[in-house]
């Protein structure tokens, strides 16, 4: 299965649980009060996780992702435009809270889908040739 093909069962998958976590769990389901941050910071994991499967399935004219440099810039580039994101909650007019635990959890997803999205560029047979991404 093409890495294209992969990361758009990914986004589709990811999409979906961050929509099941906001539209269902958080306002219909008891959660405990030790959970309730991750609840919380859920959705910015799993949308972090999922940016360079989004770049490869979406992007794949401006992020090309052959390299390990690629992958970088990549996942660098999406998480600076989350963590600017949440600054922008800061001004009141949006309606929306800042949070840290929001940027944390952003920059972990962000390193998981990297280490993850490398090491499924390194099992692609058509990227075989390159050998500068290791995982």
């Amino acid at each position: 299965m093409q890495l294209k093909n992969i990361s758009k069962w990914i986004v589709i998958a990811g999409t979906i649980l961050i929509w099941t976590v906001k539209f269902i769990i958080r306002p219909f389901v008891h959660i405990p009060h030790s959970l309730k941050p991750f609840v919380g910071f859920a959705p910015n994991l799993i949308g972090s996780f999922l940016l360079p499967f989004g770049a490869c399935w979406f992007f794949q004219r401006f992020f090309k992702l052959q390299t390990q440099a690629d992958l970088i810039f990549t996942c660098c580039f999406g998480l600076l435009l989350v963590i600017i994101n949440e600054y922008l909650q800061l001004i009141p007019v949006f309606g929306r809270t800042f949070d840290y635990l929001d940027i944390l959890a952003s920059v972990a997803g962000a390193f998981i889908g990297y280490f993850v999205f490398a090491r499924l560029m390194v099992k692609q047979p058509e990227l075989q040739g390159i050998t500068e991404v290791t995982a």
